[in-house]
């Protein structure tokens, strides 16, 4: 395990460390720090209209202009990260 923290609803949130060492692979610009910022304080939380299960976790980074979007797939009441990378607009 990388980490467990909760969202803003309280529900645990987990990162592997097989899911990190594919976010770090696929998006080499995602940093753990951010990813955790996301989950514990994001600018918006949608909901996939692909898998009612899935949410998507959105933060602002001023920097780049960018957000970067957290896919987390809820399992028995808990959270486990499935990606991250940055996309431009909230879907």
């Amino acid at each position: 395990m990388i980490f467990e923290s909760k969202d803003k609803n309280n529900t645990i949130i987990r990162l592997t460390e097989e899911r990190w060492n594919h976010i770090k692979t696929e998006h080499p610009d995602v940093k753990i720090e951010d990813i955790k910022t996301t989950i514990e304080s994001p600018t918006k939380i949608t909901s996939s209209k692909y898998d009612q299960e899935v949410k998507w976790y959105y933060k602002y980074n001023k920097q780049i202009k960018e957000y970067l979007m957290v896919s987390v797939k809820y399992l028995n009441g808990e959270g486990f990260i499935i990606t991250s990378f940055y996309v431009r607009k909230i879907k």
